[in-house]
């Protein structure tokens, strides 16, 4: 997990299998190209709604951003396997990610370009909407939100194509 940035509240325990490990084929985007489950608990004082942002740093052009979820209810503290996947059935804002696409694509590094790390941020914000465009890119999510963190959360899988 970041250590909090002065002014903010420490971050709060981010749970999941990813933590630390190999991201499962299942997530990649040559494998299912679902999202991974994501659980989360005690959430900083004044949290009106979570984003979630995951991005690749290790890509060959730089950082490189693979989904962004925001407006997520504050009183939420997961979202299931393949969450954006299929029809939408809450509302929940989707940035658009550097593939082109408003929902979740799992890792796809080039073969033989090594390890990858997969940062999955959860920024605890204080407000409940976004307001962005349906078209907003993944880093305008977060240049948007970064003014309203109150405490972020963040751990780290990794991903290699051989």
């Amino acid at each position: 997990m970041r250590e909090p940035q002065p002014g903010r509240s420490r971050p709060w325990l981010s749970r999941s299998k990813l933590d630390g490990e190999k991201i499962p084929p299942r997530y990649s985007r040559d494998g299912g190209n679902v999202s991974p489950p994501l659980e989360w608990t005690d959430a900083p004082q004044g949290t009106k709604s979570f984003v979630l942002a995951v991005e690749d740093p290790d890509a060959p052009s730089g950082m490189f951003r693979h989904w962004a979820v925001y407006d997520i209810d504050a009183q939420r503290n997961f979202l299931p396997e393949g969450t954006t996947a299929g029809a939408k059935t809450e509302s929940l804002g989707h940035g658009v990610n550097d593939f082109g696409n408003p929902h979740y694509d799992g890792p796809q590094p080039p073969p033989g370009h090594g390890l990858h790390h997969y940062h999955f941020r959860l920024l605890a914000v204080d407000v409940e909407t976004r307001r962005l465009d349906e078209k907003a890119a993944v880093e305008d999510v977060l240049k948007q939100a970064a003014p309203h963190v109150v405490g972020e959360a963040e751990l780290v899988g990794t991903f290699e194509r051989a």
